[in-house]
């Protein structure tokens, strides 16, 4: 904001009270990104108070960047410009939650984890299970595009997210979709802006479709020899009628970082037993629910499967009896679901590649990922999704010119071979001073010109998260 810094906080202040605003360097660095801090950050406690600070913003052509808990705001690009931190943690209400109708309504700064112990007082549950899970917001989650393992069942949030209420750049609040659940006629205006990190529009009112928790859930583990014979178990389970909750493919050095000391400091890390995964075998990780018989069904057909692709060994989770069945799943879905964080503390320049392909593309997609590493001697680990999103984490031991430049060169070659593959690749972590030198979007498409003339409808002064997306957006 440079010599308008004192007006433009002097005209905020009829806006937000001062308990509100921040200006404290030491509080900014907080909200940096790219190691850029905002001229000050904003608490807004309603959509009325963010129309204001949008359009206050727009006519003196500030950019804006809108975040909640800030755990995934190193996801993406730095922003070209970066005056205010739209802060909405102090919009955490539900709105509206219908338990007998199976839908919910609420403001974008609900904690995640706050969100689901008020669910289950109902029995009932959001399969939104996002790393940093402890700390994590709902719009953050949205906005940010993240997934999590139950998307094997429940698939992506856009297929139970019923619509959303935002505030355009020109500082319109705006609709999409409603709470109901059924089908509507009209274009569902609030998908593009799932994963679109802020720049289309601020979340103010997210709504949702909740589902019934669980009453009963069985796990297993299989171990493999190698990723083609866990992708062959794969294939089986996708053409037999089993519906797994959760179908998980982890490679031996994913199984590593999970087990590791360090996985187990982070906050609530609950322990997990011995012999649920394997540092030397490719691990095939399932869970099922439903009542007895169908979970004996599960594990007989799976058991059988299992060996006909090869596994070594084969176990159901909690057998032994020496810790609960539940407890001991609900401990590897915990660490599961936080892989990408405990990546991020395994390395001084950890990269993570996100790779979607069409699932029956898995083993060649692994396959990929080891020659793209091991020709540069790049420590790895990955996991894959059933439904054919997989995570890679390329863990070199130094972050220095070398070892960009070997991280560039291999992401440079999964992005070529997700792309043959019939996929796509980006890379939603790495070190901040590598992303002007990697490929953080992958190859574009013929979609970009729609995604810009999208970009100008929604912000038409540029000023939401300004060059955060696919080519700058």
């Amino acid at each position: 904001m440079s010599t308008r810094t004192d007006s433009v906080l002097a005209q905020l202040e009829s806006i937000v009270d001062a308990g509100a605003r921040i200006t404290a360097p030491e509080k900014l660095s907080g909200y940096a990104i790219g190691g850029v801090s905002p001229a000050i950050a904003l608490q807004p406690s309603s959509a009325q108070e963010i129309i204001e600070i949008v359009k206050f913003a727009a006519a003196e052509n500030l950019a804006i960047v809108p975040c909640g808990a800030r755990t995934k705001l190193e996801m993406g690009l730095p922003p070209r410009k970066y005056d205010i931190a739209l802060d909405l943690t102090r919009m955490d209400r539900i709105v509206a939650y219908d338990p007998g109708d199976l839908t919910l309504s609420v403001e974008p700064g609900i904690l995640l984890r706050n969100l689901h112990q008020e669910l289950g007082k109902h029995s009932q549950a959001l399969p939104i299970g996002a790393p940093f899970m402890t700390r994590a917001t709902v719009g953050g989650t949205i906005a940010s595009g993240v997934d999590n393992p139950m998307r094997q069942f429940y698939g992506t949030v856009r297929d139970f997210i019923l619509g959303v209420e935002f505030v355009t750049g020109d500082g319109v609040l705006g609709k999409s979709g409603g709470c109901v659940v059924k089908n509507v006629t009209g274009y569902d205006l609030h998908k593009p802006m799932i994963g679109s990190l802020g720049t289309l529009g601020i979340l103010t009112k997210i709504n949702f479709r909740t589902f019934p928790a669980p009453q009963s859930i069985r796990g297993f583990t299989a171990f493999f020899s190698n990723a083609q014979e866990a992708a062959a178990c794969r294939d089986a389970m996708a053409s037999s009628p089993l519906r797994p909750l959760l179908f998980e493919i982890v490679s031996p050095g994913a199984a590593k970082l999970i087990e590791s000391s360090t996985s187990a400091t982070f906050p609530g890390a609950p322990n997990v037993p011995p012999g649920i995964l394997s540092a030397d075998s490719w691990t095939v990780l399932t869970c099922f629910t439903g009542g007895e018989p169908v979970l004996g069904r599960c594990e007989a057909e799976l058991r059988r499967m299992a060996e006909d692709c090869g596994a070594n060994a084969f176990a159901r989770i909690g057998a032994n009896g020496a810790v609960p069945e539940l407890v001991q799943a609900g401990a590897i879905f915990w660490r599961l679901r936080e892989f990408v964080p405990i990546a991020l503390e395994a390395s001084p320049a950890c990269t993570i590649t996100k790779i979607s392909v069409p699932p029956e593309q898995i083993d060649h997609a692994l396959a990929a990922v080891r020659h793209a590493t091991e020709d540069h001697s790049l420590p790895w680990a990955a996991m894959a999704r059933g439904v054919g999103v997989i995570y890679v984490a390329l863990l070199p031991t130094a972050r220095d010119e070398h070892a960009m430049k070997c991280v560039a060169e291999a992401t440079n070659r999964i992005h070529a071979d997700s792309e043959r593959l019939g996929g796509h690749a980006t890379i939603p972590w790495c070190p901040t001073e590598w992303k002007q030198s990697l490929n953080i979007w992958g190859p574009q498409h013929g979609d970009l010109a729609l995604m810009k003339k999208l970009k100008s409808v929604f912000d038409p002064r540029g000023i939401l998260a300004p060059g955060r997306f696919v080519a700058g957006i």
